[in-house]
């Protein structure tokens, strides 16, 4: 019963195949969404003078990172995968990855051309998608990007922690494997984020520069 209940989306009108047409906001598509208030709620800590405020930061990241992957399994597992979850699913992730990275730019711990770099490529992602969709197509993500992904997450996070530790007093910037950690792994990550990034976007494009051939 409780199966079926989460199929219709409580309430959807019409059959179970019939949910994308009849209720796109189904569970899978509502956590999709509540990462952009988390997103939201996220930067105006990271951002606070509160004296917790990074250490917030990072328990909301963390917390729409188990979010992206609930409704990820919900959609796989109670039939809710959507065209609608498709393009908004990666592009909310996209605006969370981005509004991190042009969040930490003021803390010095990204560099502005790696965040600008990062935001770039996103745009140029989200805009072949736009014009697959006036054409009736839909581009899902892609596993070179699910990776570049991962390692922009994993940067962020690591920068995070960081910040939380010093927050917390359990190190400062005479901690010599703090700074180490700040200093000498952070940039590498960066590097190594940054050209994925590159790497995945121009891919991407190639593979479908279709989208954009003058003939079209």
């Amino acid at each position: 019963m409780e199966e079926t209940r989460l199929r219709q989306g409580y309430g959807a009108a019409g059959r179970v195949n019939d949910c994308e047409v009849w209720n796109p906001m189904n569970w899978a598509n509502r956590l999709t969404l509540s990462r952009l208030l988390l997103t939201i709620i996220f930067v105006a800590a990271l951002n606070s003078s509160w004296q917790y405020g990074r250490t917030l930061a990072l328990f909301i990241f963390l917390l729409a990172g188990v979010s992206d992957f609930v409704d990820g399994e919900i959609a796989r597992r109670y039939g809710f995968v959507t065209n609608f979850g498709k393009l908004m699913d990666p592009l909310v992730d996209k605006i969370m990855v981005a509004a991190a990275f042009i969040s930490l730019v003021p803390l010095k711990a990204v560099p502005a051309w790696a965040a600008t770099t990062v935001v770039a490529r996103d745009f140029l992602v989200t805009g072949l998608r736009m014009m697959a969709t006036a054409k009736g197509k839909v581009l899902p993500a892609e596993m070179l990007g699910k990776q570049k992904t991962s390692w922009q997450v994993v940067t962020v996070i690591f920068f995070l922690a960081l910040l939380s530790l010093h927050e917390l007093r359990y190190a400062n910037e005479r901690s010599t494997w703090w700074f180490r950690a700040w200093d000498q792994a952070g940039p590498v990550l960066v590097w190594i984020t940054v050209a994925l990034t590159i790497y995945s976007g121009l891919g991407y494009a190639w593979r479908h520069r279709e989208l954009i051939s003058p003939n079209e």
